[in-house]
Order: C-alpha cells, then sequence, then structure tokens
C-alpha cells in the first residue's frame, strides 16, 4: 500500500476532466481555483463526478482518516494465516471507502432507489464500478501513479 502523501505525482492532464483545469485568469489578473472538479464516467456516461482537488489541508485531513488503518493493514498483508489476510482485504476497503467519502462531493446524473444519487448513497447502493471509477480519480488527484493505486 502506499501513501498519498509520499507521492509528488500529480493527475495525468485531461483525466476525464471536462472543465478547465487548475486555475484560470480572470481579466483582471485575478487567480480563480475551484476546490472541485467534474469528471464525466466512462463506465456510467450519463454521470458526472464531482470530485475535490487535494490541498495542503486536505491532505492533511485524509492522513488522519487512513493512517492507522493503512498501518493496520500492511501489518496484516505481512502475515500468513487466511484470517489475516482477509482482516488486511477488509482494512483496505476501509481505507478505499475513507478515500470516497473524503474525496466524492458530489454525483450528477445517476438515481438511485428512486432518489438523486449523493456520495453516500453510492457507496452504500450505488454500481461498484462507478464507485472504483471514483476512487481511481480521487487517488489520480491525490498524486498516486496507477500502479501505487493498485497496492
Amino acid at each position: 500500500m502506499k501513501f498519498t502523501w509520499l507521492s509528488d505525482r500529480r493527475r495525468p492532464a485531461g483525466a476525464g476532466v471536462y472543465a478547465q483545469d487548475r486555475t484560470e485568469r480572470e481579466t483582471s489578473g485575478a487567480m480563480k481555483y475551484a476546490s472541485t472538479f467534474k469528471a464525466r464516467s466512462k463506465t456510467c456516461p450519463k454521470v458526472t463526478l464531482e470530485i475535490a482537488r487535494i490541498s495542503f489541508g486536505r491532505r492533511i485531513e485524509l492522513m488522519r482518516k487512513i493512517r492507522e488503518l493503512a498501518a493496520r493493514a500492511e501489518f496484516l498483508e505481512a502475515g500468513g494465516t487466511p484470517k489475516e489476510k482477509m482482516e488486511a482485504s477488509l482494512l483496505e476497503s476501509e481505507v478505499e471507502r475513507t478515500y470516497i467519502e473524503w474525496g466524492l462531493t458530489g454525483v450528477e446524473g445517476l438515481v438511485v432507489d428512486g432518489r438523486a444519487a449523493t456520495p453516500e448513497s453510492l457507496i452504500q447502493s450505488g454500481p461498484e464500478a462507478l464507485c472504483r471509477e471514483a476512487l481511481a480519480l480521487i487517488k489520480a488527484e491525490c498524486g498516486l501513479s496507477e500502479a501505487e493505486r493498485k497496492n
């Protein structure tokens, strides 16, 4: 498992983002910065995911949320018993859920059980493939490479 705070790689340009990336200059010369970006889903084409951009404060918040889970998962991964491996897998899933809860700020174009989807309803009852796509976008925003995201 790789930690997001150890990587300096950024999300590749054009990774599903259809709004202007990062910053924009107004005519007055002031910089505008959006703390989120929207990405159209590749697995569910009519769905748009709103993802939080990484910032200094948000990175610290995320590190605090996942550090104990990640450390415990790494310890259990090293164990040899099936019970330890299962516990490590469960902890890794909890880390992934934490990433999604932290980084997914909105869902547009999806109805779950007759109601407009929210990040919480997507996690609880939505399509797993869409959750995995949101997770990949969030990890990419945090600066993780494809190989680091698989770990």
